[in-house]
């Protein structure tokens, strides 16, 4: 999926999401200092989270409370950012609990962006809807969802809400769903957020739009910001947001964390510790 991101040749150290200790900064740099706990993220293209030191843009690091464990920290970035600009980017919502009641769905709730989702949706007015495996269906009740859904049962595929609800909006983390699956399930204006997009959500994204359909497919790319980070580190500081770890792996078994996450059955996160 991230192909076209990367570079065309190795050797490339992956990993965008970092938690440490700052050992040394730049010329220019005047927010932190040698010594300082800090949560940081790392260009796509550039990588080097999987290594004992790693070189973070001071724009998008930023500090991390001693409430906050390093671990909790490195989950944040790239799920915690995706799922926060899809819910109040993408969807528009807000996280004071104000505004109009909002139906949404979050496919794959239980994995890494889906686990912040729907942490960060019930900050808001909002009656989630989730879909996870059976094993997680628990798990994904306890982070708040109001109605879960195991999507392998004909109700699961269908994304049919138990309670007959069309959803405003969906925060769509999981893959093979066509459209025709979405559209019988969305509200008049609803919109289906896309954060894997593929050629076919760019073909049906372009379509909606050419044909001025009120439900719309709305791919997601993350713009990572540095205030958002801080934000989110805020909230897991206040306890109002948690990072969960499904596994935590040294560094000379990075391949085996790598491997957990390709197979898409993680609950959660999965860390790597030097």
């Amino acid at each position: 999926m991230l192909r076209p991101f990367l570079p065309p040749k190795f050797p490339y150290v992956p990993a965008c999401d970092v938690a440490g200790e700052v050992v040394e900064v730049g010329p220019g740099v005047k927010k932190f200092k040698a010594g300082d706990k800090v949560v940081a993220y790392l260009s796509i293209s550039n990588g080097g989270g999987f290594a004992e030191f790693a070189v973070a843009n001071e724009s998008l690091t930023v500090a991390r409370p001693p409430e906050v464990s390093a671990p909790e920290g490195a989950g944040l970035p790239v799920a915690g950012l995706t799922a926060l600009q899809a819910l109040t980017q993408a969807a528009g919502l807000r996280l004071n609990g104000r505004g109009p009641l909002k139906n949404i769905l979050i496919t794959a709730a239980s994995g890494g962006v889906g686990h912040y989702a729907v942490q960060l949706a019930k900050l808001g007015n909002t009656h989630v809807t989730a879909t996870c495996g059976a094993r997680n269906i628990n798990f994904v009740k306890s982070l708040g969802a109001d109605e879960v859904l195991d999507y392998k049962t004909p109700e699961g595929s269908a994304l049919k809400s138990p309670s007959g609800k069309k959803y405003d909006f969906v925060v769509h983390c999981a893959r093979a769903f066509p459209w025709s699956v979405f559209e019988p399930n969305l509200s008049e204006c609803g919109k289906v957020i896309d954060i894997t997009p593929s050629i076919s959500t760019m073909t049906t994204f372009a379509l909606k739009k050419l044909t001025f359909s009120k439900k719309q497919l709305t791919p997601l790319l993350l713009t990572p910001k540095g205030e958002n980070l801080e934000f989110l580190v805020k909230l897991v500081k206040e306890g109002k947001l948690k990072t969960i770890i499904d596994l935590k792996h040294p560094l000379s078994k990075a391949e085996d964390a790598w491997a957990k996450s390709i197979s898409g059955h993680a609950t959660g996160k999965i860390i790597v510790e030097p």
